[in-house]
């Protein structure tokens, strides 16, 4: 099943399955001090970073490639949603002579297919990109124990992507854990997380994971980007 597929099928219980996803984007609003006017949203997902925005904006365009997330955000006359994977040249031809006070993305970003070129994209529309992404360390004891190798980036690929565009892009790294009181709740967050992303078990497989895995909680690393 495609990451597309994932987030699609899991759209109307996406907000109360991503715990670290509602932390990091009310965060990343919060430390967004210059309030812009004029706001680029990739992944927008139902609109966790839109709720946050407690100042005017002229126009806000939010952009995720599922429809059925897109139906889920909110809506005013300021705002603009469109379904597009931002990966696309149909999407970059569609905002390439658009001017923006600011770029934002929350948890969306490490899924591009080549994240060098779409932040040196972004960088031709903005001069200020705030963005959140999660990191291979994410779920890193599952992939251990699995012997899988994570589709997500590193996180040196992560910075070197922001720093081919603006060497001057400041980077926090935080991890997180989400503790569980069995691992029949483990598990179930796995399956209907947002960051599961290319965990892809047979049954016997998963059912050799559930025996294996030795812990009550599941890792999380996310980086903050800003220029």
């Amino acid at each position: 099943m495609s990451t597309q597929s994932e987030f699609s099928k899991h759209a109307k219980d996406y907000d109360d399955n991503n715990i670290i996803q509602r932390i990091v984007s009310k965060a990343l609003v919060r430390e967004c001090k210059n309030k812009p006017k004029k706001i680029l949203e990739l992944g927008c997902g139902s609109g966790q970073i839109f709720r946050h925005i407690d100042w005017n904006i002229e126009y806000y365009k939010a952009i995720d490639f599922s429809s059925s997330m897109c139906e889920l955000h909110p809506r005013n006359k300021n705002i603009e949603i469109k379904c597009f994977d931002f990966d696309s040249d149909e999407y970059h031809k569609d905002i390439e002579d658009e001017v923006y006070d600011l770029v934002i993305s929350s948890s969306a970003m490490q899924w591009s297919k080549d994240l060098p070129l779409l932040v040196t994209r972004l960088s031709k529309i903005t001069k200020q990109i705030d963005a959140v992404l999660f990191t291979s360390n994410t779920f890193k004891s599952i992939y251990k124990i699995t012997n899988q190798k994570p589709s997500i980036l590193s996180l040196e690929q992560i910075k070197e992507a922001f720093l081919q565009a603006d060497k001057n892009t400041i980077f926090e790294v935080f991890n997180y854990k989400i503790e569980f009181d069995n691992k029949k709740e483990l598990f179930k967050y796995i399956k209907n997380s947002g960051v599961k992303g290319d965990i892809k078990l047979s049954f016997k497989d998963a059912k050799a994971l559930y025996k294996k895995y030795p812990l009550n909680y599941l890792e999380f690393e996310v980086v903050f980007c800003k220029n």
